[in-house]
């Protein structure tokens, strides 16, 4: 496809391939130095986006020997001030996520130091750049990219001759850091990072971002000017950089969300669907509406010459939209479904209204709540449950020697824990407990009962630590172990992947894994989203309208985890309450439909839908459209 507003070549593949890619490029050029008698210099980065390429890397000095001990690393960045030893810090980090696991030798591991004097710090940055220097500079460079468009920790306002540096961070990107640290309240106000002209140095350099929420910065940093407010368009000017996105990164990108501005179009029944739309948001006028002129004067000549005249497009259209429409009547009875929820609020955020519904409708509901959220409970909440304990022991005269000991300890703890310490094991249990009950008083909301909730506690989420494990063997024998049991016909599951700590993508590879093994029928897939993002129209299959009362209803349900009220753990960017999200989502979905001359409705949800046997693919845009399967990196150059 035509790819002419992107000033910098761009690759669209699914997560795990863009780990194995990277990797393997990583891979080739450490064996190609190795055989030559030469080292291999690295560029490294540190979160959760790059951490599926270090997971591979360690596969592969596992099970293909892949050597190490030549290479000679560089990371982009570290908090200040940060103790190396802190769970928050980046040398810690890099050393449990990678270097642990693979035969570097410590001397050629380089990571700015968060622990020193403020005095101290400018020489170690002119270190910094002397030793990258010294060792001939960096071959090869892993960059993610923040929410202000940020590379490596340069802020809006860096130069593109700065040099490694300390850096005032952003409220943006402190704001985006909480969920790390527990609370912005506890994120470092700077940190020490490679700036914009080290990063350029590199002779290869390869941007990865992922998830829904990355896709606005994405289009700006590959398709806008160039501009010290983005500091990740500076890439635009290197020789060999190039940007590695998911399909949902990429849902932006003219030549994804809008192609036909930029070139011819194969067009499908969404792209009709999305082309159509468009126009009537532009022109302002509803779908049936439309006029000839609007089409030829807006690119979109070509899709109604398709139809012949543009009032068959109008109504095919319109026609399409309204078939997405499912009311109660419409929607399934008397099924056996099984609604997956990464954490124990998901199913109530994004599909509250339609579970009030079904469960109406007389279907065999099990809600299986894959996590148990105890990291995102407030200690504070703890103490409350506590002390309720000890006046309900007090006052019915239920005295416990081992609940005593319990609530002591605990209360010492909680007393000496500082901001991220990973919680004593009783800390963590309580913390599970409280969102248990929550999760099955929110379900309770519509009439069901707690024998409908399913807690599977899978092991990949049990590390006390906002950074969890791989998904492993016992993740999936645990979700298979249900749909063998359950036989569903339908599977609810989350399709979002902007949850700040990556928890929903976890759990959607798990439920994925779990179906290709099933020996059963394939059950039709439902994916939702909502609590971070929510589905377009034209991409949703079915849009279930919600009454005033409904959308009451599903609020009083999210009202029921209070935990998460008032203020939650993890709220990502949007500061709003869940319920806040929820309400204005589902609401400007309605709005929409209302917009385009479909009925008028006061809220909605949107589902995508797979059926049984179908590819399971969470993004309706296939890879193959928007770039190549398997692209050569080391031979991709600036257009």
């Amino acid at each position: 496809m035509e790819t002419s507003r992107e000033r910098i070549p761009v690759v669209v593949l699914e997560y795990g391939q863009i780990n194995r890619h990277v990797a393997q490029r990583i891979a080739e050029l450490l064996r190609t130095d190795r055989a030559t008698g030469e080292r291999t210099e690295q560029g490294l980065a540190p979160g959760s986006t790059p951490i599926g390429i270090y997971r591979e890397l360690i596969r592969m000095h596992r099970e293909e020997g892949l050597d190490f001990s030549d290479v000679v690393t560089f990371n982009l960045d570290e908090y200040y001030p940060m103790a190396p030893d802190s769970i928050h810090s980046y040398h810690r980090f890099m050393w449990e996520n990678l270097f642990d696991h693979v035969n570097i030798r410590p001397e050629n591991v380089h990571i700015p130091r968060g622990d020193l004097p403020r005095d101290q710090v400018e020489a170690h940055t002119r270190w910094y750049e002397q030793a990258i220097r010294e060792v001939g500079g960096i071959d090869f460079q892993i960059l993610g990219i923040g929410q202000t468009g940020h590379i490596g920790f340069n802020e809006p306002g860096s130069s593109p001759a700065s040099r490694t540096r300390l850096i005032a961070l952003d409220g943006i990107t402190r704001r985006g850091a909480a969920a790390d640290f527990f609370g912005e309240e506890n994120v470092p106000t700077e940190a020490i990072t490679m700036g914009v002209a080290s990063i350029l140095d590199a002779r290869e350099i390869a941007l990865i971002a992922t998830g829904e929420h990355k896709s606005r910065v994405i289009r700006r940093a590959v398709e806008g000017e160039i501009a010290p407010d983005v500091a990740a368009t500076y890439l635009q000017q290197h020789p060999r950089a190039t940007i590695y996105v998911d399909p949902a990164a990429a849902e932006d990108l003219t030549r994804v969300k809008l192609p036909w501005l930029i070139g011819d179009v194969r067009w499908n029944r969404k792209r009709e669907l999305d082309a159509v739309i468009w126009l009537s948001e532009i022109t302002k006028k509803s779908v049936l509406k439309l006029e000839p002129n609007d089409y030829r004067e807006n690119h979109l000549s070509a899709l109604m010459s398709r139809w012949g005249t543009a009032g068959a497009l109008n109504g095919e259209v319109f026609n399409a939209l309204i078939s997405k429409i499912r009311g109660r009547s419409k929607l399934p009875a008397g099924k056996k479904i099984i609604v997956f929820s990464p954490h124990p609020d998901d199913d109530v955020i994004s599909m509250g209204g339609i579970l009030n519904k079904l469960h109406q409708n007389g279907n065999q509901i099990t809600v299986a709540y894959q996590t148990s959220g105890n990291i995102a409970v407030f200690d504070h909440e703890v103490r409350r449950y506590l002390m309720f304990v000890s006046l309900f022991g007090r006052d019915f005269e239920v005295r416990s020697p081992e609940a005593r000991q319990v609530i002591a300890e605990v209360e010492r703890f909680l007393a000496s824990k500082h901001p991220g310490d990973v919680d004593i094991e009783a800390v963590q249990k309580i913390k599970k407990s409280i969102r248990e009950t929550e999760a099955v008083s929110g379900i309770e909301t519509f009439g069901m009962t707690r024998e409908q909730a399913r807690f599977l506690n899978l092991p990949f989420y049990q590390t006390g630590k906002v950074r969890k494990d791989p998904i492993g063997e016992a993740d999936v024998r645990i979700v298979l172990e249900l749909l063998d049991q359950q036989q569903p016909e339908l599977v609810f599951v989350a399709g979002d992947l902007s949850d700040p700590h990556g928890t929903h993508r976890m759990c959607l590879e798990a439920v994925h894994e779990a179906l290709a093994r099933y020996r059963g029928p394939q059950p039709e897939i439902w994916y939702y989203r909502g609590a971070w993002e929510e589905w377009p129209v034209s991409t949703a299959d079915v849009l279930v309208p919600l009454s005033e009362e409904e959308l009451r209803i599903k609020t009083l349900a999210i009202f029921k985890h209070q935990s998460q009220k008032d203020r939650a753990p993890f709220p990502g960017l949007d500061e709003r309450e869940f319920w806040e999200r929820v309400q204005e989502r589902n609401q400007a979905t309605a709005a929409i439909l209302d917009r385009l001359g479909l009925p008028e409705y006061y809220a909605m949800e949107a589902y995508v839908v797979r059926k049984g046997g179908e590819p399971l693919q969470t993004f309706t845009i296939a890879t193959s459209e928007l770039g190549e399967a398997e692209p050569p990196l080391a031979a991709a150059a600036h257009p």
